[in-house]
């Protein structure tokens, strides 16, 4: 896979995309037995076995990102929840009064971010490598070790691919009958159809991930991008052939290029283009280590519900969704 650059953005992502990851975030509370739903500053600082100094500077300096992750002020009958527990869980010698009116806490994942951002804790540290054993763990377990195809643990991938592989057929007959070139017509307009989306070809994409000339760049699209690949297909079928009928002849190479970059550029498609850029780089870059330096500038944290779509119990492998899905399948087979 390519190399991910290494700059405090993209650790950032990197911190976001493990915390956004139920399924990991799941195991570490089992891991380290964590009960409660909310933790002092002080408890928090005797966890790590640092000063609350410490904890109140992270807290300064990162005040934004542990927000995200769960920092937050009870008031009301939360507070009043809180100062009731049973603290034997996580620290001693803890004192929050019963005459405040407001306690900032930290949550589960809040102190997950904590280990990733302590840099003087051997706790800290220690649990900055069993997170990542833990991450590196599900993810193995969930593709059998093989992220390539990742994609298509989403149980939309099916119908999606059935849907772009209808409209590449149209799109490829188009070509084929409007479009006065070579054979290499078909692999050209597909590259460029690839780098009006992605701002790579083809070839780059595969060297990207790693694919063989086998593999099929298409199996390893996510569900939302063939969405768009279809979307692109069938438009410019549609404009291609009406283009050589107006002009009663086959289209030049430079015609129909026109024709696509029109399409392209056409506003209503910027909203989609702009969709599937930060969905491939993303999912890319959280799921495969997978850098895609054109549009790396569309790269985000993974959401909670990506993260349950390919690797949360409703996520299932192609082959389990075939078989649950066969009669279907023969059907089409059928047609």
């Amino acid at each position: 896979m390519a190399e991910i650059n290494n700059n405090d953005f993209d650790l950032a992502i990197n911190r976001q995309n493990i915390l956004n990851n139920d399924i990991a975030i799941n195991s570490l509370k089992e891991k380290y037995g964590f009960k409660k739903d909310y933790f002092t500053n002080q408890e928090v600082a005797n966890f790590f076995d640092v000063t609350l100094r410490t904890i109140e500077r992270t807290i300064a300096d990162n005040r934004d990102e542990l927000k995200h992750n769960g920092f937050t002020t009870l008031r009301g009958q939360k507070l009043n929840n809180f100062i009731n527990q049973d603290y034997d869980n996580f620290a001693t010698d803890i004192n929050v009064g019963r005459k405040i009116t407001n306690l900032s806490v930290s949550t589960v994942r809040t102190v997950l971010n904590f280990a990733m951002l302590l840099k003087t804790s051997e706790k800290a540290r220690e649990m900055r490598s069993t997170i990542l054993d833990i991450v590196v763990s599900v993810l193995q377990e969930k593709t059998k070790g093989n992220v390539k195809y990742i994609n298509q643990r989403d149980t939309s991938f099916i119908e999606q691919s059935y849907r772009e592989a209808t409209e590449r057929k149209q799109f490829t007959n188009a070509l084929n009958k409007y479009v006065d070139m070579n054979a290499y017509k078909y692999a050209f307009f597909t590259d460029e159809i690839y780098k009006a989306i992605f701002k790579e070809k083809a070839k780059e994409y595969k060297e990207l991930l790693q694919l063989n000339s086998k593999d099929s760049v298409r199996d390893t699209l996510y569900s939302e991008v063939l969405i768009l690949i279809a979307s692109f297909e069938a438009g410019l079928a549609y404009e291609i052939e009406k283009e050589s009928n107006k002009l009663d002849r086959q289209l030049t190479r430079e015609e129909a290029e026109q024709i696509l970059h029109d399409f392209a550029e056409h506003p209503a498609r910027k909203p989609l283009i702009d969709d599937a850029r930060t969905k491939m780089s993303t999912r890319d870059y959280g799921l495969r280590s997978v850098y895609h330096e054109n549009i790396s500038e569309y790269i985000n944290p993974m959401n909670r519900s990506d993260f349950e779509k390919f690797l949360g119990e409703k996520s299932k492998s192609l082959q389990e969704q075939i078989d649950e899905n066969i009669d279907i399948f023969k059907r089409l087979q059928d047609k």
